[in-house]
C-alpha cells in the first residue's frame, strides 16, 4: 500500500492527542498499588493473589486483537476510527473505578476487576495505533515517548494520591473484611479522570480520515455477511501473525521475561515491604505507593529525555540497558529496610519503565503495514498478556515451592528475569532498511 505522507504535528498536538492516556494510566496505577491490596483487605491470602490477576492477562489476550483488527476496519465520518473504541472503554473502566472500593466482598471484587480491564483495554490498543495513524514515522519516537510520560503521570498521580489519602484520612485498626475509607477517594477520582482526559483528546485530534484504497477495503468489510464480519477479525489475527515480521518474534521473547517480572512486582510488592520493614496491610501500601511514585516521577521526567538519548545511541541499546537498571533495581530493594533509602534504587526503575512503555513501540510502528497497525499493536498486547497469564497460572507453585512462600525471594525472582530479558534485548536489530532511515533522521 502506499504511503501518503502525513504532516509534522506540533508539540502541543501530540500532548493533546496524548492526554487521554493520563486517565488510562491512572487506572493501571490503581491496578498495580491498591487492586492486590483491597484483595487482601477483603481476606485474600498471598499466594491466591497471582490467579485473581488472571483479568488483566486473558482480557488483554481477547479484547486488544480483536479491537484492533476491528478498528483497522472502521470508519465514522463523525466519530472517526480509533476515538469510538477508547471513547467506550474509558466509560466503562471510569463506572468500575466508582464501584471498586464499595465491594462487599471479595469475588464482586474479583469480578469487577475482569470489567475494568475489558474497559482499559478496549481504550489502549486502539490509542497506541491512534498515535501511529496521526504521526510521521520521523516524530514516533517523541509520539510514544510522550505516552510514555503520560503513563508515569498517572501512575504517579494514582500513588500519590493513595499515601496521601492514607496521611490524611487514615489512622486507626485495619477492620477484616473491610476496604479503609482512605481508598474510596483515589478510585473516586480515578473515575473522573478516566473519562475527562479521553474527552480531551477526542475533542482536541481529529483522526486523518481512510485513503481511497483504505476506504474501499472498509467498505468491502461492510458488505461481507453478519457472519463473515465476525469472523474477520480472527482472520485478520491470524494472517497478521503468520506475516509477523522476525523482529517481533525476537521482542516476544524479551517481553516473555519482562512481563512475568513486572507482574511479580506488582503482586509481590506490598508483601515485600511487610516482612522487610515489618509494616501491615495499610503502611506497606502506603510504602509501595511511595515507591511507586518515585519510579513513575522518574518516568515522567526521562520520557522525553530518551527521545534524543535514543537517536544518539539507537533505540534497542537504550532499551536493553534500561531493562538491566530495573534489574539492579529489583536485586537491590530487599535488602533495604529504611522507608526513604528504598525510594533511591526506584530511580533506576523508572527510567525502565520509560523506556518499555515508549521504545518498543515506536520500534514496531516502523516495521509493519499502516493498514495493520491496529491489529499489531494488538498482537504486541498478546506479547505482554500471554507472559503474564503465564505468571498468574504458574507463579503460585514457583512461590510457594521454589521459593519457599518469601516475598523477598519473589522479588529476587523477579530481577533475574529482567536481567534475561535484557541480554534478549541486545538481539533486537532493526531490519536493515529501517536502520538507515534512522540513521538519516539522525544525520538530518
Amino acid at each position: 500500500m502506499l504511503k501518503i505522507p502525513k504532516p509534522q504535528l506540533s508539540f502541543w498536538q501530540i500532548f493533546n492527542m496524548n492526554v487521554g492516556f493520563l486517565g488510562i494510566q491512572y487506572s493501571f496505577g490503581l491496578q498495580q498499588s491498591a487492586i492486590n491490596p483491597i484483595f487482601l483487605f477483603l481476606g485474600a491470602k498471598e499466594e491466591t493473589l497471582p490467579l485473581l490477576n488472571l483479568a488483566g492477562p486473558i482480557t488483554g489476550l481477547i479484547v486488544q486483537p480483536i479491537i484492533g483488527a476491528i478498528s483497522d476496519k472502521t470508519w465514522s465520518s463523525k466519530f472517526g476510527r480509533r476515538k469510538p473504541f477508547f471513547l467506550i472503554g474509558a466509560i466503562l473502566g471510569s463506572l468500575c473505578l466508582f464501584a471498586f472500593p464499595l465491594s462487599p466482598a471479595l469475588w464482586f471484587a474479583v469480578g469487577l476487576l475482569w470489567i475494568l480491564d475489558v474497559g482499559n483495554n478496549m481504550a489502549m490498543e486502539p490509542y497506541r495505533a491512534f498515535v501511529g495513524d496521526k504521526l510521521p514515522e520521523k516524530q514516533f519516537n517523541i509520539g510514544y515517548q510522550m505516552q510514555s510520560l503520560f503513563v508515569g503521570a498517572g501512575i504517579l498521580l494514582a500513588n500519590a494520591s493513595i499515601f496521601l489519602f492514607q496521611d490524611w484520612f487514615g489512622g486507626g485498626e485495619e477492620i477484616s473484611g473491610e476496604v479503609p475509607k482512605w481508598l474510596y477517594y483515589s478510585f473516586f477520582i480515578g473515575a473522573f479522570l478516566s473519562i475527562a482526559t479521553i474527552l480531551w483528546s477526542v475533542l482536541t485530534t481529529p483522526e486523518i480520515p481512510p485513503t481511497e484504497e483504505e476506504m474501499e477495503e472498509i467498505n468491502k468489510h461492510k458488505a461481507l455477511p453478519f457472519s463473515k464480519r465476525v469472523l474477520k477479525p480472527f482472520e485478520e489475527i491470524w494472517l497478521a501473525i503468520k506475516d509477523m515480521p522476525k523482529f517481533l518474534w525476537k521482542l516476544s521473547a524479551v517481553y516473555l521475561f519482562q512481563w512475568y517480572a513486572l507482574f511479580i512486582y506488582w503482586q509481590f510488592i506490598t508483601p515485600l515491604l511487610r516482612v522487610t520493614m515489618g509494616m501491615d496491610t495499610s503502611e506497606a501500601t502506603a510504602q509501595a505507593a511511595k515507591m511507586s511514585t518515585t519510579y513513575n516521577v522518574t518516568t515522567a521526567v526521562v520520557a522525553l529525555i530518551l527521545v534524543p538519548i535514543a537517536m544518539k545511541f539507537g533505540n534497542k541499546k537504550v532499551y536493553a540497558f534500561s531493562l538491566l537498571g530495573a534489574a539492579i533495581c529489583l536485586f537491590i530493594i530487599p535488602h533495604i529496610s529504611d522507608p526513604n533509602f528504598i525510594l533511591v534504587p526506584m530511580v533506576l526503575f523508572g527510567i525502565g519503565w520509560a523506556a518499555m512503555m515508549g521504545i518498543p513501540y515506536s520500534m514496531v510502528s516502523k516495521i509493519v503495514p499502516q493498514d495493520r497497525r491496529g491489529v499489531y499493536m494488538g498482537i504486541l498486547n498478546m506479547m505482554i498478556v500471554i507472559p503474564m497469564g503465564i505468571q498468574t497460572v504458574s507463579f503460585g507453585p514457583i512461590y510457594t515451592y521454589l521459593l519457599g512462600g518469601n516475598s523477598v525471594n519473589a522479588i529476587l525472582f523477579a530481577g533475574v528475569f529482567f536481567f534475561i530479558a535484557f541480554v534478549l534485548a541486545l538481539r533486537l536489530n532493526m531490519p536493515k532498511q529501517h536502520q538507515e532511515q534512522n540513521l538519516d533522521q539522525t544525520i538530518n
